[in-house]
């Protein structure tokens, strides 16, 4: 089975294979082959995108309905690095994925922020390729029952929480940048700030930069609520 006998089982249409593909190239894959010119980190941004405004939607819809500050928890455990990584598996998808041959040996096809960065590029491409609808039945297949599972209050999101804070004052956004990162390459350490105003609030280090910004944020939400 590929991809795209996948899609078709689950009764979703696709037109462009190319797109599809590209969902599914790791950054350590384009490395050795270079007849693929992009690895699938675009297509991972407007997943990204895609993915909260459908989490939004389904959680504001719930009866009863809940509050805005259970609603942020939730969604927050709901699209977490962890929880991505899990549908990803669930739903067979790693199967596909096209890693070099290093990140292969050094179990890339296993690592959860390597499999939450495709699940995430397979949501774009697929909401680029054939629509809303389309994503709807891939995130109800997994999201949805695990809504009404007991969550642990573990996972809080200090990106918004920083954010939801800084706007009680003022209007201003933060923003994120990633300043150094080390390690080999199939497994960087990402070292990431964030800036107010280009001032400096906190500071986070993670083998992902979502990770990473999830620390600064933390570190800075933690100094100025003292």
């Amino acid at each position: 089975m590929d991809i795209f006998d996948w899609l078709s089982e689950k009764g979703i249409p696709y037109k462009n294979k190319d797109l599809i593909m590209n969902a599914f190239v790791h950054s350590s894959y384009v490395n050795e082959h270079k007849t693929f010119l992009d690895d699938n980190e675009r297509l991972e941004f407007m997943g990204d995108a895609v993915l909260q405004v459908w989490t939004t939607t389904k959680l504001f819809l719930l009866e009863p309905p809940l509050h805005e500050g259970e609603m942020t928890t939730l969604r927050a455990q709901l699209v977490c690095e962890e929880a991505l990584a899990q549908y990803t598996r669930t739903l067979k998808l790693n199967r596909f994925l096209l890693l070099g041959v290093g990140e292969e040996k050094t179990g890339g096809r296993e690592r959860d922020s390597i499999l939450a960065d495709m699940f995430e590029a397979l949501l774009g491409a697929v909401y680029l390729d054939s629509g809303y609808a389309s994503v709807d039945k891939i995130l109800e297949e997994v999201i949805t029952p695990t809504i009404n599972k007991p969550k642990s209050e573990k996972v809080i999101d200090y990106k918004t929480k920083l954010q939801e804070f800084i706007q009680s004052d003022s209007r201003k956004t933060v923003r994120y940048e990633v300043v150094n990162m080390s390690g080999p390459s199939n497994k960087p350490e990402f070292e990431v700030v964030v800036l107010l105003d280009d001032i400096i609030l906190g500071r986070g280090v993670g083998f992902s930069k979502k990770k990473a910004e999830q620390q600064a944020a933390r570190d800075a939400f933690e100094k100025m609520v003292k």
